[in-house]
């Protein structure tokens, strides 16, 4: 399927979607935890109490991915308007609809949405997927890079 024909749409979430959410979250790192074991800080083990104060915070909005009408992922921006990096923090695409370009419609969206400079991120180092597809789309490394246990490490992005 050629990727820019997909027509995706940031559907800012309420709070009453607050609990689908948080399922979709966990469901689509599960695997991840599982392959990872990163229990402290893995998204798949968060609490909806954890996803529910997030919400709440006046610098984030959580969005749902939407592609044909259905909610493909999500993704939280953090924007705290005070010069600080705007932050992404998580982004998700379902198991079903990965690899088709969601996950970078969504961040050039969100780009869109909040200028296009300024950015930070983190990811996986080992998701080398997830390496290709910030850098892509012009995010480098700062060379921060913190070890979680022997299978991960965490690596940070910047864009400017």
């Amino acid at each position: 399927m050629d990727e820019q024909r997909i027509n995706i749409k940031l559907k800012p979430v309420v709070k009453e979607d607050i609990e689908t959410v948080w399922k979709m979250q966990v469901e689509a790192f599960a695997d991840l935890l599982e392959k990872y074991h990163d229990y402290d800080m893995s998204p798949a083990a968060e609490s909806i109490d954890k996803v529910s104060a997030r919400f709440e915070q006046p610098w984030t909005t959580y969005f749902f991915i939407i592609a044909d009408d259905e909610k493909v992922g999500g993704i939280r921006v953090v924007d705290k308007k005070d010069g600080s990096r705007k932050r992404i923090s998580p982004i998700w695409i379902m198991k079903q609809y990965r690899n088709k370009g969601y996950a970078k419609q969504a961040i050039q969206e969100a780009e869109r949405l909040y200028g296009h400079d300024h950015w930070c991120l983190d990811t996986i180092l080992q998701e080398k997927g997830n390496l290709y597809l910030y850098e892509k789309l012009g995010y480098h490394r700062t060379g921060r890079i913190d070890k979680i246990n022997d299978r991960m490490d965490i690596v940070y992005y910047e864009k400017d």
